[in-house]
């Protein structure tokens, strides 16, 4: 009797049986004279000497299982086979997770059985070998190397660093979830047979090359991020931040055309408009000293401090205005009973939270400030996150970064602010 390896674990993968069409389950019959493609059987109709066609019940038959050591007594072939599958899917090192997938082994048992024959056989130093050879090859095929690290980054599932990268797994250059990722199931059901008619046969072969397309465009999108490095935001933020407000714009604009030319080209171009913004600035600044009568820089660095002067004269002068206005009017700060202003602007009730999502998370003092702002307990929730993650990056917030973190009110984002102060939530930069 031949004992031979299985497809994969799952019972769903494998051909039906040729006799009652039912899912082969281990041990199953494979006729040895019939071919090419594979002859399957389940055990009850191969006892019932199911014949098909150029199939006879004499013909020389192996039996399929996987049901016997390999490498080390204890571990079957099957097993062999869940644990490479386990370490392929979960990543070398996430042991826990191996073993909650294999089931059947334990987690010192998973590492010290693959460290010992798949790493540190000596069979495979010749494998190793080759494999050191092609590092720099491997590399410009491979995982984007965010670092000079011979270890790329793993970051754990649904963790910050992994939320930025959007699921992507820099050791294995793969995302958690891919594009187009029920793109196979097309194909799960298809098996190529010898009775097949053309037309089906012709089917067939037309959903295996719609299913090729779509690879295709899958390798193409990943390519695109992989040479743009688009999987590392904090890089774009950055740079985004290096320019003025219009080239950011237009930085934000042009990213979506960054598929059609290459990353050099595009960073030129970037580069190239940045230039073009402040060469254009620079002529409106010339053109401003020559309507003054200015001819030199010596004048023009006097001009500029005589200018900043003027406007905060201006700016003070403005302020002062506004304040006599008001002391002025007396009914500007008067206030009617009931809360009525003499303009007839009444002051905005408190909010009331009562059935809104997330309020269970606020604890009381929370809940206060977001009756008195007006603020949903889910905005507050995410605003409170973005401002703990930027003060936790840059080691310290300030009021300014704040406003530009949230998009919101300018009075709400200052008393959102000074409250996670004084909570001890966050700290002034």
């Amino acid at each position: 009797m031949d004992r031979l390896a299985s497809f994969t674990n799952d019972p769903f993968d494998k051909p039906p049986c040729r006799g009652c069409s039912s899912y082969l389950t281990e041990p199953y019959i494979k006729c040895a004279e019939c071919g090419p493609s594979p002859f399957l059987l389940c055990l009850q109709c191969f006892t019932r000497g199911f014949e098909y066609k150029k199939h006879q019940s004499d013909h020389k038959y192996e039996i399929m299982t996987s049901d016997f050591p390999v490498l080390e007594p204890g571990w079957t072939a099957q097993e062999e086979m869940a644990l490479l599958e386990a370490v392929m899917d979960c990543g070398f090192g996430n042991w826990q997770d191996v073993a909650y997938q294999m089931r059947s082994k334990t987690k010192e048992e998973c590492e010290s059985h693959y460290m010992k024959n798949f790493i540190n056989n000596p069979l495979f130093s010749s494998t190793l070998l080759s494999l050191r050879k092609t590092k720099d090859y491997r590399y410009a095929e491979g995982a984007i190397p965010f670092k000079p690290s011979d270890d790329p980054p793993r970051p754990t599932f649904d963790s910050v660093l992994s939320r930025d990268m959007a699921g992507y797994m820099p050791a294995r250059a793969d995302f958690m979830e891919e594009f187009d990722n029920y793109a196979e199931w097309d194909l799960k059901d298809i098996d190529f047979v010898d009775d097949d008619s053309d037309i089906l046969h012709a089917l067939k072969l037309a959903v295996v090359d719609i299913y090729h397309s779509r690879l295709k465009e899958r390798q193409r999108r990943k390519k695109i991020i992989r040479d743009h490095g688009l999987i590392n935001l904090r890089k774009f933020q950055l740079l985004e931040r290096c320019y003025p407000k219009e080239v950011q714009e237009l930085y934000d604009a042009m990213r979506r055309f960054a598929r059609v030319v290459g990353p050099t080209e595009h960073d030129k171009f970037i580069e190239s408009h940045a230039l073009e913004f402040e060469l254009r600035r620079e002529i409106r600044r010339l053109q401003e000293y020559r309507r003054a009568g200015i001819k030199s820089f010596c004048s023009a660095k006097v001009y500029e401090r005589v200018k900043r002067m003027r406007e905060d004269e201006r700016r003070k002068r403005t302020m002062l205005c506004d304040v006599l206005q008001y002391i002025q009017d007396g009914r500007a700060c008067s206030v009617r009973p009931g809360g009525v202003r003499a303009t007839g602007r009444r002051s905005a009730p408190p909010l009331n939270l009562t059935g809104l999502p997330g309020t269970e998370k606020l604890n009381e003092r929370e809940k206060e400030l977001c009756q008195v702002v007006r603020l949903v307990p889910g905005a507050y929730l995410e605003y409170k996150q973005a401002l703990l993650n930027e003060c936790r990056r840059q080691g310290g917030l300030r009021l300014a970064q704040a406003r530009a973190l949230i998009k919101i009110d300018v009075n709400k984002t200052r008393k959102i602010y000074d409250f996670l102060i004084k909570e001890g939530h966050i700290t002034k930069a």
